[in-house]
């Protein structure tokens, strides 16, 4: 990959704006969608290039992906150099990233949560931090039910969502 076509620089540039609503670093996030797109691992100064951003952004960029386990190192015969890839496969991407969101985010706040129903004496304001603990706990356990689940039984639930449309009844 020399040079991005048209359509790859507006997705890269897309997926940057979107990593920033995720609370991403821009760069991070264009990083992770130059790597995703491209048909070959690319080496940290190919990266600079392309995205014409800093090396040591670069670098730090790459280090973050890989702690999310979005990007791994690979060893290109011939070449001294790390090269880096992307998890090409969308669902084994979205069930890593939903994975680590929880981790960082939710598991916090149930702790948090429950924290505060312990320390709270206020019978209102109890009740109401209990009803969203309860609500994050059943969410959070539903959603480690679907973790347990083989691979492709969150693709099947989707199939068949039309058909749980019409046995629950349509809301709109």
């Amino acid at each position: 990959m020399t040079s991005l076509t048209a359509g790859q620089k507006k997705f890269v540039l897309h997926w940057g704006e979107l990593g920033t609503r995720w609370g991403l670093n821009r760069t991070v996030a264009q990083i992770h969608a130059l790597l995703y797109l491209s048909p070959k691992p690319l080496a940290a100064d190919e990266i600079t290039s392309l995205l014409g951003v800093a090396r040591s952004n670069v670098s730090n960029s790459i280090r973050e992906l890989q702690g999310w386990g979005v990007v791994r190192v690979v060893h290109v015969m011939g070449d001294r150099r790390d090269h880096f890839d992307a998890i090409h496969d969308v669902w084994e991407m979205f069930s890593i990233i939903v994975d680590e969101r929880k981790k960082r985010e939710i598991d916090p706040t149930l702790a948090v949560l429950r924290e505060c129903v312990a320390e709270t004496d206020d019978k209102e304001t109890r009740k109401r931090i209990k009803d969203l603990l309860s609500f994050f706990e059943e969410m959070s356990s539903l959603y480690d039910e679907f973790r347990k689940m083989p691979g492709g039984a969150l693709r099947q639930v989707l199939k068949i969502r039309g058909q749980l449309k019409k046995f629950f009844g349509s809301a709109g």
